[in-house]
C-alpha cells in the first residue's frame, strides 16, 4: 500500500499545478477532509434546524390573519424566494474566495454572517425577521461554495478517491441535517416556541466556526488568500460589501417576480461567461466540458424543483395529513417536524452503501456515466412523488390522513435519488471546471440549485394553498400537482437517459 507522501508525489508528478494538503491521512482520505466534514456538519444543524421551522412558523406568526389556504401560500412563496436567494449568492461567493479572500476566510465570515442571522430570527416582528433571512443568505454564500470547493482541493486530478471523499462529505452534510429538525424544532421549537429552535440553530453555527478554527491547521496552504490578498484590508472590503448586499437581498425576499427575473439573468450571463472562458481558453475540450456541465445543470434545477418540496408542501401535508406514529421515546412523541429528518436518516444509511457501490462498478467496467447516474436521480424524484399521488387517492383515512409509512417511503425513495446525482455533481464540477475557475463553477451549480428552489417555491404555493374549505378538497388539490410532478420528472429523465451518451462525449474523459 502507499503510504500517504507517495500518494502525494505521484498525484504531483501528474499535475505540477496540485499542491497537496499537509500530510497525514484518516481512513483513507487527507485529514484535511474531516475538518471540513465537521465544519459542514455543524453549518448544516443550523441551516437544516431553521429551515425544518420557517415555512410553518412564517405562517403562523406573520401571515395568521390571512386564510390558512392564503397564509401557507405567503408562507411558501417567503420560503421559496429564502432557499434560492441562498444558493443564488453562491457565484458571488466563488468569486469572493477566488479573487479576494481565498476560501477559509470566506468560510470564517460567512459562518459568522449565519449565525448573527439565525439570532435575528428569534425577532417578533416581521422587518427584522426577513432581514435575519437576509444575513443568512449573503453568509451563505460566502460559506457554501467554498468549503465544497476545498473537499475537490484536497484530492489531485484522476485521484479516484476524490468521488468517496465527497461522499463522506455529503454524510457530514446529512448527518447535521439528521439531528438538527428534531432537536431545534420538534424538541425545543415545538415546545418553547420556534423563536428558541432559531436560537439552538443559531448556536450550532458558532460550534462549527469553533471547529474549523481549532484543526484549521490540517488544511495548511489549502484555501488560504491569494498572493496580494493577505492581511485585514480585503476582509473589512468584503464585510462591507456583504453589508450592503444585504439591501437587495431583503427587498427580494418580498419581491418574488423581480427575484425569478434576476434568477433568469443571471443564469444566461453564467452560461455566456463559461462559453466565452471555454472559447477563450484555446482548448477545445475545455469548451465541451462547460457545455456538458451547464447542460447537467439543467437536470439538477429539475431534480430540485422536485426535491425540495421537501420543507414547504410535503412540511405542510405532513402537518395536516398525515398519520404520526403512536409512540413515545423516553416522554418525547414525535411531531411532525421530525419528518425534516428522515430525509438524512437514509443519506447516513445509504451513502457507504453508494460509494462502495460506485467503486465496486468501476472496477467491473459497469459504473454508469455521470449523465446516466443524473437521469436516475430524476426517476428517483419522479417516483418518490407517485407513491404519494397513490397514497393520497387511495388511502386516506375517515380521518382525512394517509399513514406516515407512505411519506417517508417517498422520501426513501428522493433519497435514492438524490445520491445518483448530488454528490455525483458536487464531484463533476470540480472536474469539469478549469482550476482557476472552480470556486466560480461550484456558485454556478448552487446558482441552479437557486433557481430550482424558486421554482420549488411556486409549485409548494400551488400544493399547499390552492384549495380552501374541507380537507378532502385539498388532498385533491396536493394529489393533483404531485402528480404532474411525476410525469415531469419521468419524461426529463428519459430525455437525458437517451442523451447521455452525446453528454458524454463532451467531457472528454471525465468520469
Amino acid at each position: 500500500m502507499s503510504s500517504p507522501s507517495n500518494k502525494a508525489a505521484a498525484n504531483t508528478a501528474a499535475d505540477p499545478t496540485f499542491l497537496p494538503p499537509p500530510p497525514g491521512e484518516f481512513l483513507g482520505h487527507p485529514r484535511a477532509l474531516w475538518n471540513l466534514f465537521g465544519t459542514e456538519f455543524w453549518e448544516r444543524f443550523m441551516y437544516y434546524g431553521m429551515r425544518a421551522m420557517l415555512a410553518v412558523h412564517v405562517a403562523s406568526a406573520f401571515f395568521a390573519h390571512l386564510s390558512g389556504a392564503a397564509a401557507r401560500e405567503q408562507a411558501s412563496l417567503t420560503y421559496g424566494g429564502f432557499t434560492s436567494l441562498v444558493y443564488m449568492t453562491g457565484i458571488a461567493g466563488g468569486f469572493v474566495a477566488d479573487r479576494i479572500l481565498g476560501y477559509q476566510r470566506s468560510i470564517m465570515l460567512g459562518g459568522a454572517m449565519m449565525a448573527a442571522g439565525s439570532f435575528m430570527l428569534m425577532a417578533p416582528d416581521l422587518t427584522t425577521f426577513m432581514v435575519g433571512l437576509a444575513v443568512i443568505v449573503v453568509g451563505n454564500g460566502l460559506f457554501k461554495p467554498n468549503i465544497s470547493t476545498m473537499v475537490g482541493k484536497l484530492y489531485a486530478p484522476g485521484d479516484a478517491r476524490r468521488d468517496s471523499g465527497f461522499t463522506i462529505f455529503y454524510m457530514g452534510i446529512n448527518a447535521g441535517a439528521l439531528i438538527a429538525p428534531v432537536i431545534c424544532a420538534s424538541l425545543i421549537g415545538s415546545k418553547f416556541g420556534y423563536r428558541w429552535g432559531f436560537f439552538a440553530a443559531a448556536m450550532g453555527m458558532i460550534v462549527g466556526l469553533a471547529v474549523f478554527q481549532v484543526v484549521k491547521g490540517w488544511l495548511g496552504h489549502v484555501g488560504t488568500a491569494p498572493e496580494g490578498k493577505k492581511g485585514f484590508a480585503p476582509i473589512l472590503q468584503v464585510l462591507i460589501g456583504s453589508a450592503l448586499l444585504v439591501v437587495p437581498v431583503f427587498f427580494l425576499l418580498s419581491k418574488s417576480d423581480v427575484l425569478g427575473g434576476l434568477l433568469i439573468a443571471m443564469m444566461l450571463a453564467l452560461v455566456a461567461y463559461f462559453i466565452y472562458s471555454g472559447v477563450t481558453s484555446g482548448s477545445k475540450a475545455q469548451l465541451h466540458r462547460y457545455i456538458a456541465m451547464l447542460i447537467l445543470f439543467v437536470a439538477n434545477i429539475l431534480f430540485w424543483s422536485l426535491f425540495e418540496q421537501a420543507g414547504s408542501s410535503l412540511n405542510f401535508l405532513a402537518q395536516d395529513f398525515v398519520r404520526m406514529p403512536d409512540v413515545s421515546i423516553f416522554g418525547w412523541t414525535p411531531t411532525f417536524e421530525v419528518f425534516q429528518s428522515v430525509n438524512p436518516v437514509f443519506i447516513i444509511l445509504l451513502a457507504p452503501i453508494f460509494a462502495t457501490l460506485w467503486v465496486k462498478l468501476d472496477k467491473a467496467d459497469w459504473n454508469p456515466s455521470i449523465p446516466r447516474k443524473f437521469s436516475y436521480g430524476l426517476v428517483g424524484a419522479a417516483l418518490g412523488f407517485y407513491v404519494l399521488v397513490f397514497a393520497l387517492n387511495h388511502t386516506a383515512g375517515a380521518d382525512g390522513k394517509i399513514s406516515w409509512i407512505w411519506l417517508t417511503l417517498t422520501y426513501l425513495i428522493h433519497t435514492m435519488g438524490e445520491l445518483c446525482l448530488s454528490p455525483i455533481g458536487l464531484a463533476m464540477v470540480t472536474k469539469l471546471a478549469k482550476p482557476s475557475e472552480t470556486g466560480l463553477a461550484m456558485g454556478g451549480w448552487f446558482l441552479s440549485i437557486a433557481m430550482a428552489n424558486f421554482v420549488a417555491g411556486r409549485i409548494a404555493a400551488i400544493a399547499s394553498g390552492g384549495s380552501e374549505g374541507e380537507a378532502g378538497s385539498s388532498l385533491v388539490q396536493y394529489a393533483a400537482t404531485f402528480n404532474q410532478l411525476f410525469w415531469l420528472g419521468i419524461v426529463i429523465a428519459v430525455l437525458f437517459f437517451l442523451a447521455a451518451p452525446l453528454i458524454n462525449k463532451l467531457m472528454h474523459g471525465v468520469k
